[in-house]
C-alpha cells in the first residue's frame, strides 16, 4: 500500500497534474512557520528532522496494525458501492465489445470517454448478442448498460460532454502490415490507419442508476504551445456513496507539484502532495528519458495516523539502472549449432541476481523514504529495499540441436534441466536501532488488502487494464 501511494504520487507528478502545498503536519511536531508558508521540500526537510520513535520494533508492530486497520474499516464500505460496481461493469463490457467512438475505426476503453472531445453517439448494451448498439447523436456521448455484473436490465447510464481544445492528437488505430500477393507474386504493405481527435479543455460526466444520480466526474485542463501535457489540470469524482477523489494542479517548466485526496464522508483516507523537477514535455518524446526525469519528492498522509515522505533522484536512479542493464549477456545467434545455452542461461542467472541486488542498492541510494507517526510526531523507520529469492525456481529443459532440420528444438525431453530463481525487491523497515524487518510483517493481512481496494477503486475511473 505504501509503495503504491508514493509511486502513484510520483507518476501523477511526472504527468504534470500539479497542485499547491500540503497543509498537514505531525500533531506533536515543533514548527517555526505556518505550514502554508512552506514549500513541499521545506515540509519534507522539517519532518525528516523529527526524532525516531523510542518504541521497540515489536511494540511498533502492535501499534501499526491497530492504526492501519482504522483505514481498512473505511475502505471496507467500498464493497457495497453501487457506483463503483457500475463503473467496473462498464469497463468489462467495453473490453468485451469495444466501441467505435472514432467513427467506426477505433475500439476504446472506459477511460477514453473523458479523454476526447467532439465525439458523440448513444451506445446501448445488447446482452443477447453481447455487443453495443449505436444510435446517432450530435450532442451526447452516452452509454446505457446494466449497473451490476451479469445484470440483464440496462438501468445505468454514463454520459459525458466535453469542450474541445486546439490540441490535436494522433492515435494509431491499425498498424501497416506486409502480406503476399499471389497474383502479382510480390509482398505488399497495407497503410497504417490513424485516428485524430482533440483533447478536451473540460469534460463532465454523470452516472445514474435507476434514474438516480450515482456519481459525477468533472475534469478541466489548459494547454499551451501545442503540448499534449496540460499546464493546468483538475479532476474530481464524487460518488453518492460518500467517496470523493480529487487531483489538481499546475505545470511549470521543470517545477511540477501534485496534490490529491481520497475522502469518505469528508474524512481523509489518503492525501498526498508530490513534486518533480522533471521536464514533462521531454518525457513525452520518443528518446532516452533518463535525462528528463530530474528529482522528485512526495508527502503522503494516511488518515490521521501516518505520513510517508519521499525524496527521490529519479534521473540518477534511471542512469544507474541503465548501467546495470549494459551487463546483460548478449542473446545467442539464431539457430547457430555452436550455441551454448547452458553457459548462456548460467550467465543470465548471474546477471539477473546482480541486477536485482543492484536495483535495490540504487533504490536505497536514490530513493529516501521515511514512515512517520503523525499522531506521535516521530519517525517510525526508513523504508528500504532488499533483493530476495521468492517462490519456487522456474525449471525448464534446455534446447537440443536437430542436426537434420538445422534448428534448436525447445521442450525436448532429452534436454538438460535448468532452473532460474525468481528474484524480487522487497520493502523493509529499518528502525533506529538498525533492525530491519520486512514491511508486510508489520501490517496485518487485512491491511494488505487496502492496496487492492485502493487500486481497484482508482482504476475503475482512471487506469488502463
Amino acid at each position: 500500500m505504501i509503495k503504491k501511494i508514493i509511486m502513484a504520487s510520483v507518476i501523477i507528478s511526472q504527468l504534470a497534474i500539479s497542485c499547491s502545498n500540503n497543509d498537514d503536519e505531525p500533531a506533536n511536531e515543533p514548527t517555526t512557520t505556518t505550514p502554508k508558508e512552506e514549500t513541499l521540500q521545506e515540509q519534507i526537510a522539517r519532518i525528516s528532522k523529527l526524532p525516531y520513535s523510542s518504541l521497540t520494533p515489536a511494540d511498533q508492530k502492535v501499534k501499526l496494525e491497530v492504526e492501519a486497520n482504522e483505514m481498512l474499516l473505511q475502505m471496507e464500505k467500498t464493497k457495497t458501492s453501487g457506483a463503483i460496481e457500475a463503473i467496473q461493469n462498464l469497463r468489462s463490457l467495453l473490453s468485451l465489445s469495444p466501441t467505435d467512438i472514432f467513427g467506426g475505426k477505433n475500439g476504446n476503453e472506459a477511460e477514453d470517454i473523458l479523454k476526447v472531445a467532439d465525439v458523440y453517439g448513444i451506445y446501448t448494451w445488447n446482452d443477447a448478442e453481447k455487443i453495443w448498439t449505436k444510435a446517432p447523436s450530435s450532442t451526447d456521448l452516452k452509454f446505457v448498460f446494466p449497473a451490476k455484473t451479469n445484470g440483464k436490465e440496462n438501468n445505468a447510464t454514463f454520459s459525458a460532454k466535453s469542450v474541445s481544445s486546439d490540441i490535436k492528437v494522433e492515435l494509431t488505430d491499425t498498424y501497416g502490415s506486409w502480406s503476399y500477393d499471389p497474383i502479382n507474386e510480390e509482398y505488399v504493405q497495407s497503410p497504417t490507419i490513424n485516428d485524430y481527435y482533440f483533447l478536451p479543455t473540460s469534460a463532465n460526466a454523470t452516472l445514474t442508476i435507476g434514474g438516480a444520480q450515482a456519481a459525477t466526474i468533472i475534469s478541466n485542463a489548459k494547454y499551451s504551445n501545442g503540448s499534449i501535457s496540460p499546464d493546468q489540470a483538475s479532476y474530481k469524482m464524487v460518488l453518492n456513496d460518500g467517496y470523493t477523489l480529487e487531483i489538481s494542479g499546475n505545470k511549470k517548466a521543470t517545477d511540477n507539484t501534485t496534490k490529491g485526496s481520497f475522502t469518505y464522508n469528508g474524512k481523509n483516507l489518503v492525501e498526498f502532495t508530490a513534486g518533480s523537477t522533471a521536464d514533462i514535455d521531454g518525457l513525452l518524446k520518443e528518446e532516452p528519458l533518463a535525462q528528463y526525469k530530474g528529482k522528485a519528492n512526495g508527502l503522503a498522509k494516511i488518515m490521521d495516523n501516518f505520513i510517508i515522505i519521499a525524496d527521490m533522484d529519479l534521473a540518477t536512479e534511471a542512469a544507474d539502472n541503465a548501467t546495470l542493464e549494459k551487463t546483460r549477456p548478449a542473446d545467442l545467434e539464431y539457430n547457430n549449432p555452436n550455441n551454448n545455452y547452458k553457459a548462456y542461461f548460467t550467465a543470465l542467472n548471474a546477471y539477473e541476481k546482480k541486477y536485482s541486488e543492484g536495483s535495490a542498492a540504487n533504490f536505497n541510494k536514490n530513493m529516501k523514504l521515511i514512515l512517520v507517526s503523525k499522531k506521535d510526531g516521530t519517525k517510525i523507520a526508513d523504508i528500504i529495499q532488499q533483493s530476495e529469492k521468492r517462490g519456487a525456481d522456474y525449471v525448464f529443459k534446455l534446447p537440443v540441436w536437430d542436426s537434420q532440420y538445422k534448428y534448436w528444438s525447445w521442450g525436448n525431453d532429452e534436454g538438460e534441466s535448468f532452473s532460474q530463481p525468481y528474484l524480487e525487491e522487497i520493502y523493509y523497515l529499518r528502525f533506529n536501532d538498525k533492525t530491519e524487518v520486512e514491511m508486510s510483517v508489520y501490517f496485518s493481512k487485512d491491511f494488505e488488502k487496502l492496496e487492492t481496494k485502493f487500486n481497484d477503486f482508482v482504476k475503475s475511473f482512471t487506469d488502463k487494464k
